[in-house]
């Protein structure tokens, strides 16, 4: 009797364990089947899904897009259309832009994408981006593993309980009759992956009006926001000239370097006018900082044959055009257009023999500039 009393808890906590293992092995075969972030093969039992989410859907589209153009950068550069970029430049791109994101991230991102043989990486750079960061493997919010493919990586993308859901949703969506009431329901709050085209990524919502998010009021407003003394040390945040130069040096020279028969279109982004006026009025400090930073990756970036460095921090008449900005710097998806044709017809190519002359212009209209003249 007391052999049967043991022996009934026992058997409650095998079929317990058994039925836990069956439902875990059940979740991951899903996520196997449907492969939600397409790490294992392209879709094809199901519809593709995509995530805005770019840290982590930057792995899949890696291992499951076809291309010869890689496009990285920021937020600057999150709003760009893979179509545009195809179309003004030609060739078949994948756009990995990472808002925040630092110089380890991207170069980090950017290395496991040359794993596919692209022959060219289009990369948004700015002074930020180098700034003091935690490694790959210290930052919360990239799964380095992912783009590593390896057991780990693996493990944590099969064993997500996330994952599964995602997957169950993505697969009653690619049920004809279904997929109109579960379109709405998968839409970027609940489920992580709403976007149906890769082009679609991170793209400005249609429902966005370009002329209320990009003004010049918007751009004044943002302007007396971080000149505010009770913010103003917002502009020199991050900045430090060694650890810079060191990020620079291994993130983006060392990539470079080894890779010597990619061709790396660099570009500084066109920033408004308001920011470079911003650091000299409320942080001039930081402004020689970054024309000093400048000055130093553009000479080390004029060293290598496969780089081209195209500075927009000079082009007047976009950077002096308030109505372009959401903010002092990000600028609108027409802007997104010019800097695609200036790219394609290299109009503002830096001259390895004057590596200086762009940086220079650009000095004397920071200097030039009246911030007084603005209609506030």
């Amino acid at each position: 009797m007391l052999k049967q009393r043991m022996s009934a808890p026992a058997k409650d906590l095998l079929r317990f364990l058994g039925a836990t293992a069956l439902v875990i092995f059940a979740a991951s075969a899903l996520t196997f089947i449907v492969d939600p972030l397409q790490l294992f093969r392209p879709a094809r039992l199901v519809a593709a899904m995509y995530s805005p989410d770019s840290r982590m859907q930057d792995a899949g589209l890696i291992s499951s897009q076809e291309f010869d153009t890689v496009f990285m950068g920021t937020s600057l550069a999150i709003h760009f259309r893979q179509s545009d970029i195809d179309r003004l430049l030609g060739g078949k791109s994948l756009k990995l832009s990472m808002t925040g994101s630092t110089s380890h991230e991207q170069s980090f991102v950017i290395a496991s994408a040359l794993e596919r043989h692209p022959r060219r990486v289009i990369w948004e750079m700015d002074d930020w981006i180098f700034r003091d960061s935690p490694d790959v493997d210290h930052d919360i919010y990239l799964p380095a593993d992912l783009y590593r493919r390896d057991i780990k990586g693996f493990a944590g993308y099969l064993f997500s309980g996330a994952m599964a859901r995602e997957s169950a949703w993505i697969m009653v969506r690619s049920i004809p009759p279904l997929a109109p009431l579960v379109a709405r329901l998968t839409n970027g709050v609940m489920f992580k992956f709403p976007i149906s085209r890769v082009d679609d990524i991170n793209i400005l919502r249609p429902e966005i009006d370009v002329q209320e998010a990009y003004n010049a009021k918007k751009a004044v407003d943002a302007l007396r926001s971080i000149t505010d003394p009770v913010r103003s040390a917002y502009l020199a945040e991050g900045y430090s000239f060694e650890p810079m130069v060191k990020n620079f040096e291994q993130d983006a020279v060392g990539l470079i370097a080894k890779n010597p028969d990619i061709l790396f279109d660099i570009y500084f982004p066109p920033y408004s006018i308001l920011q470079w006026a911003a650091m000299r009025d409320a942080s001039p400090s930081t402004l020689q900082l970054v024309y000093d930073f400048s000055a130093y990756a553009a000479q080390r970036l004029a060293e290598y044959p496969n780089v081209r460095l195209h500075d927009f921090r000079a082009v007047s008449e976009v950077t002096h055009n308030l109505g372009n900005y959401a903010d002092v710097i990000h600028h609108s998806p027409d802007v997104d257009l010019k800097i695609l044709s200036w790219l394609a017809a290299g109009t503002y190519v830096v001259d390895r023999a004057a590596p200086l002359a762009s940086l220079e212009r650009l000095e004397a209209q920071v200097a030039a500039y009246r911030v007084d003249s603005i209609e506030r």
